[in-house]
């Protein structure tokens, strides 16, 4: 059982970022991927960004060029870039890492204000 706890949410004017970080109780060095949902009320969640153990990275369109998405193996933890935030970025940002089994955060809310 791995326990993620997301941290870095919060309110943010538009224009402005924001870190979120996701760290795990246990090793994240074994996952097969690493990453971020998001969901707004009324919308359908939507994958933002992904790592995988090649050190590929994948991002929903939406965030191309103003995410990014990094992990550090000494600290167990998987963070969020966000710069250039913008309205429509306002959603429950939920961490996930893929071992073959996948383990889900309880989400950190970012809003995004104009």
């Amino acid at each position: 059982q791995v326990e993620l706890v997301e941290s870095g949410g919060g309110l943010v004017q538009v224009g402005g970022s924001l870190r979120l970080s996701c760290k795990a109780s246990g090793s994240i060095a074994n996952s097969r991927a690493l990453g971020w949902y998001r969901q707004a009320p009324g919308e359908q969640r939507e994958l933002v960004a992904s790592i995988i153990t090649s050190g590929n990275t994948n991002y929903a369109d939406s965030v191309m060029g103003r995410f990014t998405i990094s992990r550090d193996y000494a600290k167990n933890t998987v963070y969020l870039q966000m710069n250039s935030l913008r309205p429509d970025d306002t959603a429950s940002y939920v961490c996930f890492l893929d071992r073959g089994m996948t383990y889900w955060g309880q989400g950190t809310q970012v809003t995004v204000s104009s």
